[in-house]
């Protein structure tokens, strides 16, 4: 304890002791928290890279189910060809699209 010239009584000692407790226990509970934090923060950087190889997951297999829906109905034996020809006017028309793109 510092003395600046001033004569502290029991009882003064005795608050400040118990001040000086309570600030050191706040600092612990400050950095607690930071450390908490800090955790938190890195399981929900974690949490969002998961999340956006799951979205890149599903948009694969969502092209894959495309595909393989297109495969199924272009290889039916003449029992839907309505909807085989749709499919398959609906691919000219993105092929198309993709060539015009690339002659801009």
């Amino acid at each position: 304890m510092y003395n600046f010239g001033v004569v502290m009584t029991d009882e003064e000692k005795k608050l400040l002791s118990t001040f000086e407790a309570r600030l050191r226990h706040l600092i612990y509970l400050h950095d607690e928290l930071k450390r908490e934090n800090a955790e938190l923060k890195q399981l929900l950087e974690d949490k969002e890279e998961e999340y956006k190889k799951v979205q890149a997951e599903y948009k694969e297999l969502e092209l894959s189910y495309t595909n393989l829906k297109t495969a199924t109905t272009i290889s039916l034996n003449g029992s839907d060809v309505k909807e085989t020809k749709l499919r398959l006017s609906k691919l000219v028309r993105e092929v198309d699209k993709c060539i015009a793109l690339l002659n801009e």
